[in-house]
């Protein structure tokens, strides 16, 4: 039976406005040595696909079709309480299931054409999606809808790392087969984005 972790409730009031989030908002490819709180992957995740009111979710979606799937990587002592390995976010219950326990954030660089930051972020989240959820009601214009659907997400994801003092980088050059291959994708699942997160050094902020 696969293990699987239950996440802290998210909180749905912060303490930085969204004006000042998106002002601070940078591309961080420099993290601190330290790792994450549960409590903020489980924010981070909640802003990403989280839902909010009746299953809707933290992101708009074409039709409701949801083609997104969250992919955590984390590494060992990445983040409190959490065995270093690979994860699948569950929507539906706001918890984690074990795919893998093993830092694979090496590999992983290497799949996306060697970015060390990926190697040394204490969390790395992969976007992926399966196409067909979208395009079997749009057709080929669904295609564009799941791009889209992926970039509302990279932007939530962005600024609730700022508000909780994180950086993040949107990373969308890698091999998609050798990035499939690392984290064991079914066929269906197609990686959209790498998104490395964590504690930037002080002259990254």
């Amino acid at each position: 039976m696969a293990e699987i972790i239950k996440l802290p409730l998210p909180l749905l009031k912060g303490t930085m406005s969204v004006e000042e989030a998106i002002s601070k908002r940078r591309s961080v490819r420099n993290f601190q040595d330290k790792p994450l709180m549960l409590y903020q992957l489980s924010q981070l995740l909640w802003s990403a696909q989280g839902i909010t009111r009746r299953y809707k979710r933290a992101a708009p979606s074409a039709g409701a079709t949801y083609p997104l799937n969250i992919i955590i990587v984390a590494g060992d002592s990445g983040i409190i309480d959490l065995v270093g390995g690979e994860y699948l976010y569950r929507v539906s219950d706001h918890s984690l299931k074990l795919i893998k326990k093993a830092d694979i954030r090496s590999p992983l660089s290497s799949a996306a054409l060697g970015p060390s930051f990926i190697g040394t972020a204490p969390l790395t989240l992969v976007i992926t999606a399966v196409y067909s959820r979208t395009t079997s009601h749009y057709g080929n214009r669904g295609i564009r809808y799941v791009d889209m659907e992926a970039g509302h997400v990279g932007q939530n994801v962005s600024l609730m790392a700022v508000s909780m003092g994180l950086g993040s980088v949107m990373i969308g050059a890698f091999s998609d087969s050798e990035v499939s291959s690392v984290l064991q994708l079914s066929k269906e699942y197609i990686p959209l984005y790498i998104i490395p997160i964590g504690y930037p050094v002080s002259d990254e902020v």
